[in-house]
């Protein structure tokens, strides 16, 4: 690339970089980077991570939150990066989302149950001893 060509400096991460910013290990980027979710530039032995890996990093640490694999991170990228303008592919796509949507939404139900039952046996256990105290 010439001067001209090539982004600024703070287009590029360091390993590192990443590392602290998102609280995961240098290691932890080099897997992703092996299952083909990361692509860095190479300088020597150093990997220069630019804004799109560093989006992609942010991107794959809320899949995994939200309980997409590896590999259904891998396909949304993939399809995203194939989708521009594809109909088939963006159709895929969506299901793919709505899949994803619907699972959530059942997870969300599914704690907000949990939640109001601890809620109910904290209010009943916090009575109990209430009137113990007072005996």
């Amino acid at each position: 690339m010439t001067s001209s060509t090539r982004p600024a400096r703070d287009a590029f991460y360091s390993i590192g970089e990443l590392s602290r910013e998102f609280g995961i290990t240098t290691r932890a980027i080099r897997f992703y980077e092996s299952k083909g979710l990361l692509s860095p530039l190479r300088s020597g032995k150093r990997r220069l991570y630019r804004r799109r890996d560093r989006t992609r990093l942010k991107l794959i640490l809320r899949g995994k939150r939200l309980g997409f694999t590896l590999d259904e991170i891998k396909e949304t990228f993939d399809l995203y990066d194939q989708a521009h303008g594809q109909a088939k592919q963006l159709r895929y796509y969506l299901s793919v989302l709505e899949r994803k949507r619907i699972q959530l939404l059942r997870h969300r139900q599914d704690l907000e149950d949990a939640l109001a039952e601890l809620e109910e046996s904290y209010q009943h256990c916090k009575a109990l001893l209430e009137r113990h105290a007072e005996a």
